[in-house]
This record gives C-alpha cells, sequence and structure tokens, in this order.
C-alpha cells in the first residue's frame, strides 16, 4: 500500500479521516459510550467494563486522546478519563458537516 499524501487533501478532509479512523474502532466506541453513561472520570474500571486486556484499553485510550476527544487528569497513581466537552462539540459540528451532504443526485446511476 502506497503511502498517503495528505498533503494534497483539505484541513477538513485530513480532519475528517483522521477522525473517522480513531472511531472506526468498536472499542473505542464502547469506551466513549461508557463514559457518556457515567457522566463522570474513569479511572480503572475500564478494563472490566469493556473485557479486554489493560494495555489493549491503553492504547485506545491513548487514540482517543491524542484525538483529543478525551482528557485525562493524574489521581495519585492512575489516569482518570473523562469526554472533553469542546472537542466533542467540534467532532459533531465535522461530522455533521460532512453527514448533511445532499445525496438526491437524479444524474446518479
Amino acid at each position: 500500500m502506497g503511502i498517503t499524501k495528505s498533503e494534497i487533501f483539505t484541513e477538513e478532509q485530513n480532519q475528517l479521516a483522521n477522525t473517522a479512523k480513531v472511531l472506526g474502532h468498536p472499542a473505542r466506541i464502547a469506551i466513549l459510550q461508557h463514559l457518556f453513561k457515567i457522566n463522570s472520570c474513569v479511572c480503572g474500571d475500564l478494563v472490566n467494563e469493556i473485557g479486554l486486556a489493560q494495555p489493549t484499553i491503553s492504547q485506545h485510550l491513548k487514540e482517543l486522546k491524542n484525538l483529543g476527544i478525551i482528557k485525562g487528569t493524574i489521581e495519585g497513581t492512575s489516569v482518570c478519563y473523562c469526554i472533553n466537552p469542546s472537542a466533542w462539540k467540534e467532532i459533531k459540528i465535522l461530522l455533521s458537516s460532512f453527514l448533511n451532504l445532499d445525496v438526491d443526485n437524479p444524474k446518479c446511476c
């Protein structure tokens, strides 16, 4: 597979693709759903809640944090994670803009 030439695409296209890539794993969706459900920070119970090994959960948390959709605070020896509301709003706007493109094209096969 060739190297993606991301510089030939708009910033919005790159941002949308990166967001879709991060959200494209069911474990990450499950983590986000759990964080929304509890509506607070979570430290150690994600392993029990999601059912994956700690290193796997940590990798998924890292991807979500790199996107900015979650944030973490250090409490003692653990890191507690929660939804980053401003990043969530930005992602909603980005996805809504893309998903609201008009599909009523009579010239389409």
